[in-house]
């Protein structure tokens, strides 16, 4: 017969009644409660039960899971369930480690735990204490060994605001005269009672822990102390008794005596503040629900405060840097963990602990390696002495940089720990991005300046410039500069080649200036609003100062903060675990991985990289710039066909030779290409003087100039005269892309004997007729360069699935289509019905209320986007079984948006060029993830 200490309220007051439990001895306890009227001592409670009375380990959700009692854990629920915190402890426990004795109850048992409505303790609950009890030796409030207790949560994510503990719990006036007796440190006793009346007072009751820093201060000031280490015994008693005094001033009532109420109150606690509303937004932000449950640990404390051979330290088995094994640390004799994190006095080197307590030493570093081992990853290990007595507290993951985390994993996998497979899972494949660009030392000091959006990772120091022409001169003298504008435009192509980087105050992680500096390499942090351009003036405004044309400000466009000044960057270090884990990707991944790229850097970069072919090739990119803009723009603005093919004609050599050089670069692997797609308008300049210098450029009249750029004018330019829309209205266009990519693959053939493998590609179909007109002009040309060169061709022509009716219409355009490429870039705008340049002013919004889970410019909206996406892949390959499938909007780089086309059985992702790496490691791990189902 078990009795239990519960609570009833009768006349707004608390009073207390006692229960008896009987546990039979089936396989399956059921427990009998009876109401007794004799009142139950708190001491007496939970005695008299022994380990073998314990309830057998359940494994449905409202479950207590218990370590540290000597034998390893049974049935330990996923980590989803019990959150990290208590995950660990339970590895800690099953690898053999001393663990101080606790249990953790899972988020359906948590909440009936902190149930005060309930007329009784929950025996599951109560035969936890007991086997803590029974383990450590100690009584809940009890005359002798009292035991202590440390309740904090454990999530399956870091959650800000919830990560307070409450230690010390079951202190009371009475128990702490008894830890005072036996430990025979009166101070130690009641500054363990302090701590504990304000860590309850702040944690559980939301008092203000300044009240009891004012009472300490008026305390000391009373008595002539200048530090609280001059303090007594006595003094820290008196103290106590003043701490209950603004404990019960604050609250309306006495610091509470009673454990078990101590507890309760204690998980109430920790869930309100897991259920508050900041709480809820960052789990909703971190793709968990409303109603994901809280985990709480109950601990036995350890004393690490009763002299030189005690104390709290932390070892970290991993250097953060390279992931190289090491032990270093440090340790606090004759302290707490506050103690240690507050860092009120020195603390000691590993060599200090080793000097002064080689065995306790000696047996730490035994079992770090041992527990790293079990875990398989870099630890950081909070660990106790107790008299010289090792006690291992907790440990989480250590700290690491990208490279440290990626040399973990294959030395892990070395060392047969893991396999490659475990391996690449292990590592996330967007870290891989800070592997290839400079980064600024988070011990920096930092100016920020503003704050916008992360759009292209890497750091960089320049000189302000407003001008992408400026920009392109000064970087000709080898001077570093930011280009700064409100938004990129087409034209900014050469400004954007120069500068080191690329900083908006308008557009989001997809917009142009952001996908061109992804695809260069170069940090981009758009989108950061709280800054005024003033071009003419030569300014740049933020809150509360005003910087200067040729000013000096860094970007870091990992975290999408502007600073003031120079702020040195560290240089990429790639080393050999790089390439190794890439090989290793490639013997796991099915998708092929491609490149977007146009220039012959960026193609170059792509195959460095190891990019199977350009699954993009934007031809308007090479339209931007010197005699070719020129050309374009005497196209535009000719009235008869004839005058437009002269002009284009111009062109045609200058796309040759670029598309040789692509097709040389890629050796034989596929380059799709993609007819002109934007409106003419943006090959024009959008007014003002500019108009004067194009007209004279041209040996044009001003007037006509105006009135064409007046005639190409549109509202929505989008969704207006451009891809096969543009084609069609201008088939010589066609004619003579066409034409540059045959004769560049006659030639390639010719001169390496590679027949190279083009595909051409029609943007912004939606519907077969389109296509069938445009391929009748490629499939025309494509003839006559035939006969002109006497080299057979080999080629595909297929279209670019970018808005939702040519997804509907996939089965008919696959008649047409060889291949399909989803530029997801305007399907997603043109299914949501949002721009992507401008979706960065309510985007946020919409994450926060909870509207969208994730930037669908981001990572791919599966709900909408994916399912025209799975449709058009059913129906195409309906049509046409062996159609060729993939993917050139960003999304292409994205880790979810890759396991989104690998479950859809794309088969090729394309990216920018430093994203392939990324692509093909996630390629990899989607394919293991589907297969396995790991």
């Amino acid at each position: 017969m078990l009795q239990i200490r519960t609570y009833k309220v009768a006349e707004g007051r608390m009073r207390s009644v006692s229960l008896k439990v009987r546990v039979s001895s089936r396989t399956h306890r059921r427990l009998t409660w009876k109401i007794c009227t004799t009142p139950l001592d708190p001491a007496a409670a939970f005695r008299n039960v022994s380990l073998q009375d314990i309830m057998t380990q359940p494994t449905h959700a409202d479950a207590i899971f218990h370590f540290g009692t000597g034998t390893p854990p049974v049935g330990v629920p996923s980590l989803q369930m019990i959150g990290g915190k208590a995950g660990m402890l339970c590895n800690m426990s099953m690898a053999g480690l001393p663990v101080p004795a606790g249990f953790v109850m899972t988020p359906g048992m948590s909440r009936t735990a902190a149930d005060k409505t309930a007329e009784m303790i929950p025996p599951a609950l109560a035969e936890a204490l007991v086997a803590v009890e029974e383990v450590s030796g100690s009584t809940l409030g009890g005359t002798q060994k009292p035991l202590l207790l440390a309740i904090r949560s454990s999530a399956a994510i870091a959650v800000p605001g919830t990560g307070d503990a409450v230690i010390n719990v079951g202190l009371t006036d009475d128990t702490v005269e008894v830890l005072a007796r036996e430990s025979g440190e009166l101070r130690f006793a009641y500054d363990c009672y302090c701590r504990f009346i304000q860590n309850y007072a702040q944690v559980v009751m939301g008092d203000d822990p300044a009240a009891f820093e004012d009472v300490l201060s008026l305390y000391m000031e009373e008595r002539g102390y200048v530090s609280d280490t001059e303090m007594q015994g006595s003094d820290m008693r008196e103290l106590a008794s003043r701490f209950k005094a603004q404990y019960e001033s604050n609250n309306g009532e006495g610091f509470p005596q009673d454990p078990f109420l101590q507890i309760r109150a204690s998980c109430a606690a920790l869930l309100r503040a897991w259920a508050a509303p900041r709480a809820k937004t960052h789990r909703k932000l971190q793709g968990l629900g409303e109603d994901q449950g809280l985990a709480i640990i109950v601990q036995a404390m350890v004393n690490s405060q009763l002299g030189s051979h005690s104390g709290v330290g932390r070892i970290t088995t991993r250097h953060n840097q390279s992931g190289e094994p090491q032990q270093l640390g440090e340790f606090l004799q004759n302290a707490t963990g506050p103690d240690l994190v507050a860092r009120l006095r020195p603390s000691q080197s590993m060599q200090g602990l080793q000097d002064a307590m080689p065995t306790a030493f000696a047996e730490l570093s035994v079992a770090a390696t041992l527990l790293e081992a079990h875990i398989t990853d870099g630890l950081d290990i909070d660990f106790a002495l107790d008299h010289g007595k090792l006690w291992f507290l907790t440990a989480k993951l250590c700290r690491r940089s990208a490279q440290a985390a990626l040399h973990m994993a294959l030395d892990f996998a070395d060392q047969g720990l893991l396999t490659k497979q475990q391996a690449l899972l292990r590592v996330d494949p967007l870290s891989l991005d800070k592997l290839l660009h400079s980064t600024i030392d988070p011990d920096e000091k930092r100016t920020i300046i503003a704050t916008g959006l992360p759009a292209s990772p890497g750091a960089v120091s320049g000189l302000i410039i407003f001008d992408a022409e400026e920009a392109r001169d000064l970087a000709s003298q080898g001077r570093r500069v930011i280009l700064v504008r409100p938004e990129t435009l087409p034209e900014d192509i050469r400004g954007l080649h120069a500068a080191e980087g690329v900083l908006t105050t308008r557009g989001g992680m997809t917009s142009h200036a952001a996908v061109i500096a992804r695809g260069m390499g170069k940090p981009c942090v758009s989108g950061a609003s709280t800054l005024k351009i003033d071009a003419k003036e030569g300014t740049l405004t933020a809150p509360g100062m005003v910087l200067n044309r040729y000013d000096v400000i860094t970007l870091d466009g990992s975290t999408g903060q502007v600073l003031k000044g120079a702020v040195p960057t560290a240089k990429p270090e790639v080393s050999g675990d790089f390439a190794k884990l890439l090989s290793w990707a490639d013997e796991f991944r099915r998708m092929a991985v491609r490149a977007n790229a146009e220039t012959l850097q960026d193609a170059r970069m792509a195959k460095d990289f190891g990019a199977e072919g350009i699954g993009l090739c934007r031809t308007e990119h090479m339209f931007f710039e010197g005699d070719r803009l020129v050309a374009m723009r005497e196209m535009i603005l000719a009235d008869k066909e004839k005058d437009r093919r002269a002009a284009l004609a111009k062109v045609l050599p200058m796309l040759r030779g670029d598309f040789i050089s692509l097709f040389e670069i890629m050796a034989g692997l596929p380059v799709t290409i993609r007819l002109l797609d934007p409106p003419l308008h943006e090959f024009l300049p959008d007014g003002g003087p500019e108009i004067e210098i194009v007209a004279k450029s041209l040996n044009a009249d001003a007037a006509v100039l105006h009135r064409r750029i007046a005639e190409l004018k549109e509202q929505n330019p989008m969704l207006g005269h451009r891809g096969v829309r543009l084609l069609l209205s201008y088939p010589e266009i066609v004619e003579m892309q066409a034409r540059a990519i045959f004769e560049a693959v006659a030639a390639v053939h010719q001169s390496s004997g590679t027949p190279p493998i083009p595909e051409i590609m029609v943007p912004l179909v939606v519907s077969r007729m389109e296509l069938d007109l445009v391929r009748a002009r490629v499939d025309a040309m494509a003839i006559a360069v035939e006969k002109e060169t006497g080299v057979v061709l080999a080629y595909r022509v297929g279209t670019m699935i970018e808005l939702p009716r040519a997804a509907l219409k996939a089965d008919d355009i696959a008649k047409t289509a060889e291949f399909f490429s989803f530029g997801t870039n305007d399907l997603t705008q043109t299914t949501f019905g949002i721009s992507r340049d401008d979706s960065s002013r309510f985007i946020n919004e919409y994450q926060t209320k909870g509207i969208f889970a994730r930037d669908p410019f981001v990572t791919l909206d599966v709900e909408g986007v994916g399912e025209l996406v799975e449709i058009a892949v059913q129906r195409g390959r309906a049509t046409r079984p062996d159609i060729h499938l993939g993917i050139c909007g960003e999304h292409g780089g994205d880790p979810d948006s890759i396991a989104f086309c690998e479950a859809k059985g794309l088969d090729y992702v394309s990216c920018s060029p430093y994203r392939v790496p990324i692509a093909r490691l996630a390629a990899a791990q989607a394919h293991l993830r589907l297969k396995d189902k790991i």
